[in-house]
């Protein structure tokens, strides 16, 4: 390249760069600010549900309305949050039989597949959709949690300890087998207050997380007899259950659980 020509090409470059420079100032090398965290929006308790008809079929609507929401966020719960292979395609039940007392259950059928049922005065008792998707919530959280395999486990290791207690104090037969039933039946009550309180927990950010109020649904502990909390009782207390449920709502809130 010819001289001539090195010099216009150099005038050109530096006729540039005067001209960016004089538009945007080079900034001078210094310490620099740090990036400002992204706040993480505080999850937020749903407003509660507003009341029901008062009458069966208004109860009846909200289930529908209910199950809707709560099935699909159910079986994404469980899939997330099991810690075992078990079935998460929950089949919803409603044990329409006459006179049958207010309760829900969990089981599982031949194929292992999940059944939470609800009796229809179960329903009926209810007064909003806060209530019955608290008790959806709850019920699959007894699954998730393997409270089903885990019971019959706690009921044959207490049978096995009182009847080898009376065995060796010299009890006969009649007494070994009533000591083992005893057994099975004190099992399965002492550790079923502990599991209720578990499904409490897990039950109330299952209903959160689907956008319903689990604080709002848990009233219904109010309208319920009260069992206390006595050594053997099966459940326990409404206290109890009612600041598990705030406890949830407020480790969610913090961001301790999603």
């Amino acid at each position: 390249m010819g001289k001539q020509i090195w010099r216009q090409w150099r005038a050109a470059i530096v006729a540039t760069a005067l001209a960016l420079s004089a538009c945007a100032p080079m900034p001078v090398a210094g310490p620099q600010p740090l990036p400002q965290p992204i706040p993480v929006p505080v999850p937020t308790l749903p407003s509660p549900s507003a009341p029901h008809a008062a009458t069966p079929d208004g109860a009846a609507r909200s289930f529908v309305q209910v199950m809707r929401r709560m099935e699909p966020a159910v079986q994404q719960e469980c899939l997330n949050r099991r810690t075992r292979p078990i079935r998460c395609d929950f089949v919803f039940v409603v044990d329409d039989r006459p006179g049958l007392e207010p309760n829900a259950f969990q089981t599982i059928d031949r194929s292992g597949r999940p059944v939470v049922g609800f009796t229809l005065s179960l329903i009926a008792q209810t007064v909003n959709p806060d209530e019955i998707a608290f008790v959806v919530g709850h019920e699959a959280a007894h699954h998730v949690l393997n409270h089903l395999d885990r019971k019959s486990g706690a009921s044959t290791a207490a049978a096995v300890v009182l009847g080898s207690l009376a065995t060796a104090y010299g009890g006969d037969a009649a007494a070994v087998e009533r000591a083992q039933q005893i057994g099975a039946s004190v099992g399965s009550r002492y550790y079923s207050k502990e599991w209720e309180l578990e499904a409490d927990y897990l039950g109330s950010i299952i209903t959160l997380n689907a956008g319903y109020d689990p604080i709002n649904g848990s009233r219904l502990f109010q309208r319920i007899p009260d069992p206390g909390n006595h050594i053997l009782g099966t459940h326990p207390s409404r206290a109890q259950r009612l600041a598990q449920v705030r406890r949830a709502v407020d480790d969610v809130q913090a961001g301790r659980v999603r």
